[in-house]
């Protein structure tokens, strides 16, 4: 193997890590979204932890992530507006990134 092939395996490992990352990092976004939606619709608990789940699933539904602004959206109702969403959810990536690193470690 060339020293240039063994770079190029090397970036692309690099490439699958950083995007395994991001997506662990989205998820661990969208769960904390999630408990803190929970927590306005009055839910605690197991109660809270499966409704979170609910909206880490519905960020399959389309790319992007307004699919989960959407679905967070229509259940606050009147506790929160879209804007809201969208700023606590940029609010918490940076929270869930450093989450998802501190368990890679």
């Amino acid at each position: 193997m060339t020293t240039f092939d063994e770079r190029e395996n090397a970036f692309e490992a690099k490439f699958a890590h950083d995007e395994e990352m991001q997506f662990k990092a989205q998820a661990r976004c969208n769960k904390l979204l999630g408990l803190w939606a929970a927590g306005k619709l009055g839910k605690s608990g197991a109660d809270a932890e499966e409704y979170a789940k609910t909206v880490v699933l519905s960020d399959f539904e389309e790319a992007g992530h307004e699919d989960v602004v959407r679905k967070v959206a229509g259940d606050l109702g009147s506790l929160a507006s879209d804007d809201e969403i969208r700023a606590k959810m940029a609010e918490l990536l940076p929270e869930a990134k450093s989450q998802v690193l501190s368990e890679v470690d």
